[in-house]
């Protein structure tokens, strides 16, 4: 709904993967306990250059009469690379269908250098610029003890730098970390209202082949909380959020294959009436205690 607001019809992303790795798993790093080989993305052409990524996307949803596209480069950390093959890369998902670049990163590959050349980009090709930076937790020791291999300083540094360049800032949390507890949730959503992000992705942990968190659970030594704490969470988590915020999803999407443990079996579609449903019987809302920071 805002993406339709902004642009005056509905936009839509396209998933795109540019081949990127990430610092966190180079060097015989394992990289952060939850992540699998994919870099958390999803995208449908990855063995094409980005030019036919979109191409090949667009056609299907062009037929849907959507005429307008974000590119959202989204596996691992699109900001690890020099400035000049960034440059390259982003500079050929712009097409006059184009209207917004999304790039997800970690908030410890942000920097001027980077800032600079998408404002460049943002200028000459009248093209808005979005960044995604996860957080996941806003206690350091569950940073540590998932292997995030950034701070919660870090963190903070990285959207104070973004916002002064005037680029959107989406953020993403997982609710639902081991080591976690409502206090955790609650500070969280403290911090992003702080810092005025632009927009919030909650996640749900979910847990695939091919990652420490996969064999920790295979073993029994993983501990995930019920759906009902899940969903309580959640709803505490946007009581504390500044209602300025704009939520772009409230449960993660497990992938079809590989997955050892997703959504307590559950559609997204069943978790989000669960959670509507929650907030109607508690007579509560985004932001209701927000108000006291």
């Amino acid at each position: 709904m805002e993406l339709k607001k902004r642009y005056g019809q509905r936009v839509q992303r396209l998933p795109l993967n540019a081949g990127f790795t990430c610092p966190n798993r180079t060097n015989g790093r394992p990289g952060c306990l939850f992540c699998d080989e994919t870099g958390s993305g999803f995208s449908t052409f990855a063995g094409y250059d980005i030019k036919k990524q979109i191409e090949l996307m667009k056609e299907k949803y062009k037929k849907k009469g959507i005429t307008k596209f974000i590119a959202y480069f989204q596996n691992y950390t699109n900001t690890y690379a020099p400035i000049d093959i960034l440059k390259q890369i982003y500079i050929q998902a712009i097409d006059d269908d184009i209207v917004q670049l999304d790039i997800a990163t970690r908030p410890d590959y942000i920097d001027e250098n980077v800032l600079k050349l998408l404002k460049e980009i943002s200028e000459q090709y009248n093209v808005s610029i979005s960044l995604d930076i996860g957080l996941q937790s806003a206690n350091y020791h569950t940073l540590v003890k998932v292997n995030r291999g950034h701070t919660l300083a870090e963190y903070i540094y990285a959207v104070n730098l973004i916002k002064n360049y005037g680029f959107e800032v989406v953020s993403h949390v997982i609710l639902n970390l081991p080591g976690d507890n409502m206090l955790d949730v609650i500070e969280s959503a403290k911090i992003l209202s702080a810092l005025k992000v632009d927009g919030v992705k909650i996640h749900s942990l979910y847990i695939v082949e091919g990652t420490i968190f996969g064999e920790m659970y295979k073993s029994g030594k993983l501990n995930i909380c019920t759906f009902d704490e899940y969903v309580n969470r959640v709803i505490t988590f946007l009581e504390w959020l500044s209602p300025h915020i704009v939520i772009h999803r409230l449960v993660a999407d497990p992938p079809l294959n590989g997955t050892l443990f997703g959504n307590w079996g559950k559609t997204k579609s069943e978790i989000i009436l669960e959670i509507e449903k929650r907030l109607k019987e508690k007579d509560t809302y985004q932001g209701k205690k927000a108000k006291i920071l």
